[in-house]
């Protein structure tokens, strides 16, 4: 069949859909995420889509576009680098940069909190509490949209506070807070 006849479908390159924020709120987020999401923001305009511009174009100069594996490949990923440059400037339009810092030797838990709790089951965990797009669970970072972080916030050292589950409500009291240095 001629390839004139056939189109791949390739779903709305456009639609950027953000992770959703309760009604009403910001976009919280430290001084070091906002840094690194605007450090990757301007690597991908100055470095990275100019190269994949210049690896296009030479794919395209080499003739035949209908098999031409480097054309079609950085055609693509220049397609995935303008949808990433799109979802970081409107997160950085939106952003509220909180510098938890403010809150050293603190005993309230407040964004940017670092959380050590105990559970029913007596295990201690400790939690950092970060913003949407910069929170990593491989770290123990947790949004502050998260049911941890929404059960902690405004509590103090000392208190217990009741955390919804999938499996009911559970009690955690909190240990310890404690806020970067400044």
């Amino acid at each position: 069949m001629s390839k004139a006849f056939t189109r791949e479908i390739e779903g709305d390159d456009d639609d950027i859909t953000l992770p959703p924020l309760p009604t009403g709120s910001k976009n919280y987020i430290t001084p070091q995420g906002y840094a690194a999401l605007r450090a990757e923001l301007f690597a991908l305009i100055d470095e990275e889509r100019p190269r994949m511009v210049d690896i296009v174009h030479w794919a395209a100069s080499n003739g035949d576009r209908s098999e031409n594996g480097d054309y079609i490949y950085g055609k693509k990923r220049l397609r995935e680098i303008d949808r990433r440059i799109r979802f970081l400037t409107k997160r950085l339009e939106i952003a509220e940069v909180t510098d938890p810092r403010v809150h050293h030797g603190g005993d309230q838990v407040f964004f940017g909190a670092t959380v050590t709790y105990v559970d029913e089951a007596d295990v201690a965990r400790t939690v950092t509490i970060m913003g949407i797009d910069e929170a990593d669970s491989l770290k123990a970072q947790v949004t502050w949209v998260s049911p941890i972080a929404r059960a902690l916030l405004k509590a103090r050292e000392g208190d217990v506070v009741k955390l919804v589950t999938p499996v009911g409500v559970q009690e955690v009291e909190v240990l310890s807070v404690r806020y970067p240095q400044t």
